[in-house]
């Protein structure tokens, strides 16, 4: 009831103030002065990052060799028979002495139990927790209930599809040695990444998210942690009492809480985790879905926290406004047009109006799709011609993506009841497909 009342609130503000201020100025200069507040953020960050590796190349930052604390691996899974145990067996080859596995199946209707206990009694360093198909729904519940198992000093999270280097902890682990730092985010890349168009595009989209991490971090911004390659102090997890069973993004729920409690979140582009890309396209709405509601519900849930934190960070108080500009900006403009095309249409204004707004939101397009072309060239290299089409490319996607799941969301908030269905992410899609290409070769070989 709270996230419908704030966001209500928002959005019948919102609509009030366009619909009658634009009679007395032109409410495109308050759009346009948000957008230009994003840019120069956006540079800012930008610049701080440079001037951070700059720093570095000079004074390159000390490693305490000492500071090895013992880490919990904890890797979920549902139904992920197909996966799993690749998964484990290379988690296994990390180069880090003191580390455990707990393999967490969370209620599968496959043979992924089976699988697991297999693990078990495979490897020492894995230990199996099979969950009762009665137990709390959700990944939060699962990781909440492996702790009461876990020994670390500090707990890393994977997907079950994860892949990563053997020296992957020990780039992640120095970030979090400073006392004031509850987590560090390591950097995610899609694996198939040349499967499709669709897992080209989430590729990109991951790097355009390396980028915004990047440039939080280089400010000590409200960084954000990502699931998958998360690894968490365990002080800071008992500070803010563990995983929030009710919430459907367990990582965006649990940066809010350790930012509002004054944890810092690093992020380290250096420790890489591979992951799946999903290969067809409702499934990746269904994803994306649940990103985006976790993404608001936690923003509305704890709205009044962050305001009124006297533990949280300025900077990171700043960045986390800034970050929610995004989403106030898409639902501005949708209410610009939509109000000067009813004016327009009662003859209220004239429809060089409408055409204005319309030419600001090609000028928005454009200026996002120079800055994905910025992130690819830096974090994947491309030749400038191939980042030039892969930005247009991937910001097309998005706006297909995401654009309309804004509505949605905020449709669903305000008129439906909250629900936890996290709509699962499938894996092992690419394996399966190829298996059925293998066989279909095989009996046409026959």
């Amino acid at each position: 009831m709270k996230e419908r009342i704030v966001l209500f609130t928002i959005t019948f503000g919102l609509g009030v103030f366009i619909y009658i201020f634009q009679s007395y100025f032109n409410t495109l200069w308050g759009l346009l002065f948000l957008v230009t507040a994003m840019a120069i953020y956006a540079i800012f960050t930008t610049l701080a990052y440079k001037l951070k590796k700059r720093q570095l190349e000079k004074h390159p930052k000390i490693i305490n060799e000492n500071y090895k604390p013992f880490v919990t691996i904890m890797i979920p899974c549902h139904n992920e028979a197909s996966v799993i145990e690749n998964t484990v067996a290379n988690v296994l080859n990390i180069d880090y002495e003191r580390f455990e596995i707990i393999v967490i199946d969370d209620r599968s209707t496959d043979n992924t139990p089976q699988v697991v206990k297999g693990l078990e009694d495979k490897y020492t360093k894995v230990t199996a927790l099979i969950r009762p198909q009665d137990a709390f729904p959700g990944k939060s519940a699962v990781l909440n209930d492996a702790m009461e198992l876990a020994k670390g000093e500090a707990i890393l999270v994977f997907d079950a599809d994860a892949t990563v280097e053997p020296d992957f902890l020990s780039k992640l682990i120095p970030e979090l040695e400073p006392k004031d730092v509850g987590a560090v985010q390591a950097r995610k890349v899609i694996r198939n990444k040349n499967y499709n168009l669709l897992t080209r595009c989430q590729n990109n989209e991951y790097t355009m998210d390396t980028h915004f991490q990047v440039g939080r971090d280089s400010v000590k911004g409200a960084v954000e942690l990502r699931g998958n390659g998360e690894l968490i102090k365990r002080e800071a997890l008992e500070d803010i009492g563990g995983w929030n069973n009710y919430t459907i993004t367990d990582d965006l729920d649990m940066s809010t809480r350790l930012h509002i409690k004054g944890w810092d979140i690093r992020f380290c582009p250096e420790a890489i985790v591979y992951e799946e890309g999903i290969i067809y396209l409702w499934p990746l709405f269904r994803q994306r879905r649940r990103w985006l509601e976790g993404t608001i519900r936690r923003y509305l849930e704890y709205f009044d926290q962050v305001l009124f934190s006297k533990k949280m960070s300025l900077r990171a108080s700043l960045d986390m406004t800034a970050y929610v500009s995004e989403f106030i900006m898409p639902g501005w403009f949708i209410m610009e047009i939509l109000i000067r095309l009813f004016k327009v249409l009662a003859k209220d204004a004239p429809t060089q109006t409408l055409y204005s707004s319309i030419v600001l939101g090609c000028i928005i397009g454009v200026g996002f799709i120079l800055a994905a072309r910025y992130a690819l060239r830096r974090y994947d290299n491309m030749p400038r011609l191939d980042a030039l089409f892969e930005a247009i490319q991937t910001s097309i996607y998005l706006f297909i993506i995401w654009f309309p799941l804004v509505l949605f969301i905020a449709f669903k908030i305000l008129f439906c009841k909250k629900d936890m269905n996290w709509g699962k992410t499938a894996h092992g899609l690419v394996l399966e497909e190829e298996a059925s290409i293998q066989e279909e070769n095989h009996l046409q070989k026959i």
